[in-house]
């Protein structure tokens, strides 16, 4: 087993971030393979061909993302905590990634290949400049693939946060942590357990942990390490990055409420902010602030301020309504 060891400065100064380049990372993997999760299968069909044309062409693109998508060692130059906490972007990591020597690349990915659950080899490796090679395969990945639909994810990804950041200021850490991912817990009073591989346990720096949301991921972690005590946690968002997955409320809900009030209620399932709900329904934020007001003048929905931001959720009879109004 492998833990996660925290002191209590560690423990207080750990956050969460975003990383442009954990999603790309993320939607790079799913690309690669058949789509195995239907809430993903409309953003994967409209990209998976046009990725796969491009790895094709390039040997070591195709033998990358193939040992990326079947391993349990992600690739330090890749697997980076974000720089930038929740302002990170992609020019920024991606300057990181192409750091990296070759030397360092290649004993990482001899790593991946030893702790992966397919028989690999390196022969792509050709050449030099492995990890600028790296670099334009992400990139290239978030321009076609992921950029478009970014501003979508940003918001499912700041939605998640929220969530947890309001479970962190109630009850703690380990409440926040609940349900990340299947492996991760809290243990003891100072410890994450990350893996049940035989790994030996980090020890995070003063500066705490980050929590990395990724909306494409439907299992699963990884760690992110810039050593000697710098380290973040990816973890699946609570979400799709397939927005055309997402249910609407029941016809009878909307002929009760109307279609606005209606919709942001069943949005309501998970808590939010006015600005997220907006962004998540494509309404201007005006709209659903006057929504908010009539549906918490009904005692459906109520707000509770979480440092800077109002996050509303429903109350027990808006959870009754919108549950019974279920077709």
């Amino acid at each position: 087993m492998m833990l996660l060891r925290l002191s209590t400065l560690a423990l207080s100064r750990s956050r969460f971030a975003l990383s442009p380049l954990a999603e790309t990372l993320g939607s790079m993997m799913v690309l690669g393979k058949p789509c195995t999760d239907p809430w993903l299968a409309s953003w994967h069909a409209r990209h998976h061909g046009a990725f796969r044309a491009a790895l094709e062409v390039d040997p070591f693109a195709e033998g990358l993302v193939r040992l990326l998508g079947s391993t349990k060692w992600l690739p330090s130059h890749v697997a980076i905590p974000p720089p930038g906490g929740m302002r990170t972007t992609l020019e920024d990591e991606l300057a990181q990634v192409t750091r990296a020597p070759d030397e360092e690349v290649r004993a990482e990915l001899e790593e991946s290949v030893a702790r992966s659950w397919k028989q690999h080899d390196l022969d792509w490796l050709t050449g030099r400049g492995w990890a600028a090679r790296t670099a334009d395969l992400l990139h290239y990945t978030w321009e076609a693939h992921v950029a478009s639909d970014w501003p979508r994810r940003r918001a499912l990804l700041e939605r998640d946060v929220t969530y947890r950041a309001g479970l962190l200021a109630a009850y703690g850490w380990p409440r926040a942590l609940q349900h990340m991912s299947r492996r991760s817990a809290w243990v003891g009073e100072d410890a994450i357990r990350f893996s049940d591989q035989a790994f030996p346990d980090r020890v995070v720096g003063d500066e705490g942990m980050l929590f990395v949301p990724v909306s494409v991921l439907s299992s699963g972690t990884w760690l992110c390490e810039a050593p000697p005590t710098s380290y973040a946690l990816v973890y699946p968002a609570r979400g799709s990055a397939d927005g055309a997955a997402r249910t609407r409320p029941a016809r009878s809900l909307e002929r009760l409420l109307g279609t606005g009030r209606a919709a942001i209620l069943h949005e309501l399932e998970h808590p939010a902010t006015s600005s997220e709900i907006a962004a998540h329904l494509s309404l201007s934020l005006g709209t659903v602030g006057g929504h908010l007001t009539i549906l918490r003048d009904a005692d459906l929905v109520v707000g509770t301020r979480v440092g800077r931001r109002v996050v509303y959720r429903r109350t027990e009879t808006g959870h009754l309504l919108a549950s019974r109004g279920k077709d």
